[in-house]
């Protein structure tokens, strides 16, 4: 059966997930996770794309990007930096083959519903996966440059995050708060399953707004939203 076409928009949020070739490990050591943040950090300039979360698993990735008004700029990003860490690894371990899935998973994101909620999910995975009880503490993700001090200087502050506090301290303490909010089952099975089918994470509203720009009907399954308050 053909593929259905990847939802990708120009100037929105989206949540990505690339997990290993049959969820084999990508990363195997430091440097692993070093190299791949330092091409992160370039090819989002490169290619004009803004980072506002990541989260390096064992055998996959998560990330909260951006593009500019290129909309393909997400994807170049994307196919160049799985390129160049399969290069790496293949090089390191004297190996060749597919280091990935055939292609990332992608959801766009409603910013002003979910951004704040998918950048948590995706910061609380070494929690949920028991790594480690405090996410600031797993050097790699953005948790650490969000609660503590800027580790990565590259990484973008969305504007929601801008908005927890009138300055560093403060969005430092009004996140720390907001990460130890209890995620409802209801809301990682809203966030996960929407970028597994490829779907929208967000609203009535915002999938509205959606089909009329694309011209297109999108159906969702399972919607929900995250509860309120949580901002």
């Amino acid at each position: 059966m053909p593929r259905s076409a990847r939802i990708i928009l120009p100037a929105y949020p989206h949540h990505i997930i690339q997990r290993g070739h049959n969820r084999q490990a990508v990363f195997a050591g430091e440097d692993d996770y070093r190299y791949y943040l330092e091409n992160l950090a370039e090819l989002k300039e490169q290619f004009e794309c803004k980072v506002y979360a990541f989260c390096l698993m064992t055998n996959h990735v998560h990330l909260i990007v951006e593009p500019g008004e290129d909309a393909e700029g997400l994807s170049l990003l994307m196919k160049r930096l799985a390129g160049r860490q399969t290069r790496f690894v293949n090089r390191l371990e004297g190996r060749s083959g597919t280091l990935w899935e055939g292609r990332f998973k992608s959801s766009p994101i409603e910013s002003n519903a979910y951004l704040l909620a998918c950048c948590r999910y995706v910061e609380m995975n070494p929690v949920f996966a028991g790594m480690c009880d405090d996410p600031a503490a797993y050097p790699w993700s953005s948790c650490s440059s969000k609660v503590t001090s800027k580790l990565y200087a590259w990484l973008d502050d969305d504007s929601l995050y801008i908005e927890q506090g009138k300055n560093d301290d403060e969005r430092r303490q009004k996140y720390r708060e907001f990460l130890q909010h209890t995620i409802t089952v209801e809301e990682k099975e809203v966030i996960l399953g929407a970028v597994r089918r490829g779907q929208l994470t967000g609203g009535n509203a915002f999938v509205d707004e959606i089909e009329s720009r694309l011209n297109r009907r999108i159906v969702l399954r399972g919607r929900g939203r995250p509860r309120k308050g949580e901002k």
